[in-house]
């Protein structure tokens, strides 16, 4: 048999921050001092109320199979949630919970994609997104962006991007990896656009909470005629610091919604029912100093990155990811070895200085790195200290 495994998995390409994440582990299982600046996970800790929500659900015996969609009192939460704080009116039936964000958005390109659509993708992009599309059957349609547009997609790019094969529109605000956070002019701008072809629209508003010094808006309570055909991702891994819970959720259409709960019910069959009444404690448990934590690190970080050599850094203004510059460095040489890509510098980074950075091909974006700064400010100081030290030894 020439070909054990199907043409749809042989495509994927791993996980670049899982990858990274991986060699950082095993170097610190050695015994390595690594600093991992790789991986997307908030150092805090679940909160309290929804932690214990989570062990009385288990000691009260709810471990039993839930629907599908999830348990209606989550949904009737997660709806109150929308409301409340995004200005979107949902019915608990428009609602699907998931095995995390990343399976929410796996569910709908599955359930509107078929083969030979198109997606359009900004880029840079979180890693997943292109290899979800193409294992819908469909096609990532990159639209390259960069610092001038602060990583963000134009009405422009949006509407030379759209052909008749355009079936979704994704998009990411806060973004990973940029940070880069559309304001409510440019949604509007790029809703603008949208409302003149018949496309679905995928929101991915993941980092909601974690902004700084600027609001988050959903696209369709800015621009009311895309909602029947925007759908909402979201979860609790980011702002709740739950990501072992796997716990997400989407709203949108009513025909979407119930394709999406029919295609989970033969797939996971249902979200854990444990994570789930957790998740309802959680809604009511954002921990705002985590806001303060994240801002505080981000405003270090940034101006160090910006006073080092051959970098340049825009302020992010979300998540918890910085994304520099370092093409000024492609050139140089350190050991013998020469940097002529993001993962060159990447790959050597960790393996002389060791601190674990993601390169940016793995977002679409080589001429960047991410760095995420969900760790310590002492463990962020200690970066700084061997990324400048890195860079001060290189040789033109």
């Amino acid at each position: 048999m020439e070909q054990r495994l199907s043409g749809r998995v042989r495509g994927i390409a791993p996980s670049a921050t899982m990858s990274i994440d991986a060699k950082t582990k095993a170097l610190m299982k050695e015994g390595q001092p690594v600093v991992n600046m790789s991986v997307g996970e908030p150092d805090f800790d679940t909160p309290k109320a929804a932690a214990f929500a989570g062990i009385k659900a288990i000691v009260d015996g709810q471990t039993r199979y839930t629907p599908a969609a999830g348990t209606l009192e989550l949904r009737k939460r997660i709806a109150q949630k929308l409301m409340t704080e995004n200005g979107l009116q949902y019915t608990p039936e428009q609602i699907v919970v998931s095995s995390g964000a990343k399976h929410s958005l796996f569910n709908i390109f599955l359930a509107i994609c078929d083969p030979g659509d198109e997606v359009i993708l900004p880029a840079p992009y979180w890693v997943s997104y292109p290899e979800q599309i193409r294992l819908s059957g469909a096609e990532p349609v990159i639209v390259s962006c960069n610092e001038d547009t602060g990583f963000k997609m134009t009405p422009e790019q949006l509407k030379a991007a759209i052909t008749p094969r355009t079936k979704a529109v994704m998009l990411n605000s806060p973004s990973n990896p940029t940070g880069a956070v559309y304001t409510k002019d440019e949604l509007k701008a790029l809703g603008e656009v949208l409302v003149q072809y018949d496309v679905y629209v995928v929101t991915d508003e993941i980092y909601e909470r974690l902004v700084y010094n600027v609001e988050h808006y959903s696209l369709p309570a800015l621009v009311p005629d895309l909602m029947n055909r925007t759908i909402v991702v979201n979860g609790f891994s980011k702002a709740f610091a739950m990501t072992g819970w796997r716990l997400g959720y989407l709203a949108g259409p009513q025909d979407v919604v119930k394709a999406v709960s029919s295609l989970q019910s033969h797939a996971t069959g249902n979200p854990a029912s444990i994570s789930q009444a957790a998740g309802i404690v959680a809604l009511d448990s954002f921990d705002p100093g985590m806001v303060e934590a994240f801002h505080e690190r981000r405003d270090y970080l940034v101006s160090a990155l910006q006073n080092m050599n051959g970098i340049q850094c825009l302020v992010p203004d979300g998540a918890f990811y910085v994304f520099p510059n370092i093409s000024g460095l492609y050139g140089k040489s350190l050991n013998g070895k020469r940097i002529e890509t993001s993962n060159d510098f990447c790959t050597l980074l960790l393996e002389t200085d060791l601190v674990a950075a993601v390169p940016g091909e793995a977002f679409g974006a080589p001429e960047n790195m991410r760095l995420s700064y969900a760790t310590s400010m002492e463990q962020i100081k200690t970066a700084v200290e061997r990324i400048e030290r890195f860079i001060s030894r290189l040789e033109s």
